[in-house]
């Protein structure tokens, strides 16, 4: 029996009603404090006995992407650890790699409390956190001082268990429109020794103006400035809204050619309120359609797939996707493999579904392979096409 869903998750969501933000604050300090004391023998007994609950290793879920190597396709999406404090405890919950921040250039607090809300009617959260965190300076310093000075070299954290490190870059609050690009490349260059790939996050719903910049003047801006520093030396990825329309989406598409891009992750939260069960936030009594913020989880689920869908047949399927969006089972994490994504990512289905959900997923992504007669997860990718 899961005793996360029929125990835990009942007392913190229902009889405690634990505020949303306060609960992640909590999880957060206890996963740093497992990080940095992992050498203490009772710390490590129990990280591996989480290992040995959570984790499932099988070869057939491995792939290499942009010469990382990922052991299974489900990460741990952007938002969750915004500041890298548990970077090496996320391998212990299964996950095949981990996605920080979002970072921004500048440390900032974020938008005003209370500013995350579970909508459980909806399976789905609301979050208007406005990208707060301890800024790109904090983070580089974080991991230098973790590994002291030791670059991350693709085996992290040992090699014969690799686990990529993904890092999110956003824009600064306090940094103007016209000077994104330079916002975005000194995150980059402060962090570009820690980071097995990095992602232009331009599509977040609660940093003013954000989303502009996913035209393809804006964007062409940043990505050619961070290519010019990067020479072609780390992956660089751009998330994107799934409130695009599909000439948007294709604008961007000829922009990750020009730019060599490493891949698209589809798709961000969404600012559209329609199909709701929740009418009012219980937290502020208000309609949920006058409050700002982003909403991720099940509402997102089929524009994100669809996304996916279109992108691979837009490139043929050479162009990697990262497919996020409403994910809470195996039959989610099929779907969007099969409309073209190599890898996904998790964070509201994971906070619904707890710590035992990833093994839950790949067990039942082993039988979809063995159904179907593939022998790798790459074999499945983009399958619903053929």
């Amino acid at each position: 029996m899961d005793i996360y869903q029929f125990g835990l998750r009942p007392l913190l969501f229902s009889l405690f009603k634990a505020d949303a933000e306060w609960l992640h604050n909590r999880t957060l300090q206890i996963l740093e404090l497992a990080d940095r004391t992992q050498s203490n023998p009772a710390t490590s007994r129990i990280l591996d006995q989480f290992q040995q609950s959570f984790r499932l290793q099988d070869s057939r879920l491995e792939q290499s992407l942009w010469g990382l190597n990922f052991q299974n396709p489900v990460g741990l999406a952007a938002g969750f650890d915004k500041n890298g404090v548990a970077a090496n405890i996320w391998t212990k919950f299964g996950f095949g790699f981990a996605e920080l921040g979002t970072v921004t250039w500048q440390p900032q607090p974020g938008n005003p409390q209370p500013r995350l809300f579970r909508l459980t009617d909806d399976s789905a959260a609301l979050n208007r956190m406005g990208f707060n965190n301890q800024g790109a300076q904090a983070m580089a310093s974080r991991f230098q001082a973790a590994y002291n000075g030791r670059k991350l070299d693709h085996s992290y954290p040992s090699p014969d268990s690799p686990f990529p490190l993904g890092i999110n870059l956003g824009k600064s609050k306090v940094t103007p429109l016209e000077q994104a690009s330079i916002d975005y490349l000194e995150s980059f260059k402060l962090l570009v020794d820690w980071g097995d790939y990095f992602v232009v996050n331009v599509s977040s719903p609660n940093t003013p103006g954000l989303r502009s910049l996913q035209d393809a003047a804006g964007l062409s801006t940043i990505l050619d400035l961070l290519q010019q520093q990067n020479q072609g030396i780390k992956p660089i990825l751009v998330k994107i809204a799934p409130d695009l329309e599909w000439e948007a989406i294709a604008s961007i598409l000829d922009l990750a050619k020009t730019y060599q891009l490493a891949g698209i992750i589809a798709t961000n939260t969404t600012i559209r309120r329609d199909g709701l069960k929740t009418q009012i936030l219980p937290e502020t009594g208000k309609p949920i359609s006058e409050e700002p913020g982003g909403i991720s989880g099940l509402p997102v689920q089929e524009r994100s797939t669809q996304i996916i869908r279109f992108i691979w047949e837009q490139t043929q399927g050479e162009l990697p996707i990262v497919g996020v969006g409403g994910i809470f089972t195996a039959d989610d994490a099929w779907e969007k493999i099969a409309a073209g994504a190599s890898l996904i990512q998790v964070y509201t289905g994971w906070v619904y579904e707890g710590p035992w959900m990833v093994r839950r997923i790949l067990q039942g992504l082993l039988k979809k392979l063995e159904a179907a007669g593939f022998n790798s997860i790459s074999e499945a990718v983009g399958c619903g096409h053929k």
